[in-house]
């Protein structure tokens, strides 16, 4: 690279580079461990609840419906207010809500895994890193995957409505991830579903968006009765 390259690269304008920044919070090669849990799908394949790529299509939009309508309100109040306080007070909620204890583990899993790669990845914001130190030493505080997003996403200067799709995007891509690596269906299949599934997934969103914690709730108890039987099962692939 010549130095006129190096040069052109140093006057980008800050909202340029942050989309970059953007982009990345929803690579699949940031190691945040989305990829370790299946959201249920494992046990639910195992119980016959789901044996075929029709099963399939049907619980990733229960699984959508789901997501939307109990973890986006995290992620729109974090978003909206990324301070720390607001984060601390949201997570604590959700792990009161949160009914069973593999996803709970998972939740605190995947965003442990995001809060530390995002302070240590984006430097431009070093709040995070601080917020992060900071938290580590409080038993009180989980960090769960929704509110830590959430206050990515709004540090990260992403709009609102972006980071909640952006949620939805990143819960799809996973469970069908799972799906491929349980022989449910296949690479090429995996992702004709996935844009398949796109329309619907806009639907959910544009559903659940936008909304208080005081509205957040479980639409399909069964997933969460399911995902908790995963610690049961003799053996698996994934950790949720």
């Amino acid at each position: 690279m010549d130095e006129n390259d190096s040069n052109s690269m140093s006057i980008l304008p800050t909202g340029t580079l942050l989309q970059w920044s953007q982009w990345q919070l929803l690579d699949s090669i940031l190691p945040t461990g989305g990829f370790a849990h299946s959201f249920g799908l494992e046990a639910s394949i195992q119980a016959r609840l789901v044996s075929c790529p029709e099963d399939l299509r049907q619980y990733v939009i229960q699984v959508l419906d789901n997501t939307g309508s109990l973890l986006l309100p995290f992620v729109y109040s974090a978003c909206i207010e990324p301070d720390p306080q607001t984060w601390h007070r949201l997570d604590k909620t959700l792990n009161a809500m949160l009914t069973n204890d593999v996803s709970r583990k998972a939740s605190t899993a995947q965003g442990s895994a995001l809060m530390r790669v995002a302070a240590s990845v984006f430097h431009e914001i070093p709040c995070l890193k601080s917020m992060r130190d900071a938290s580590l030493g409080k038993e009180s505080i989980r960090f769960h995957h929704a509110p830590v997003f959430g206050l990515v996403c709004g540090l990260l200067g992403m709009n609102v409505e972006e980071s909640q799709r952006a949620y939805i995007f990143i819960t799809m891509r996973d469970v069908i991830s799972a799906a491929t690596r349980l022989n449910v269906v296949g690479p090429l299949g995996a992702a004709t579903l996935q844009h398949q599934i796109s329309s619907v997934a806009e639907e959910l969103t544009q559903k659940w968006m936008n909304r208080s914690v005081n509205e957040a709730c479980q639409t399909n108890p069964l997933l969460d009765t399911v995902q908790g039987c995963h610690g049961y099962l003799f053996s698996r692939l994934f950790c949720s």
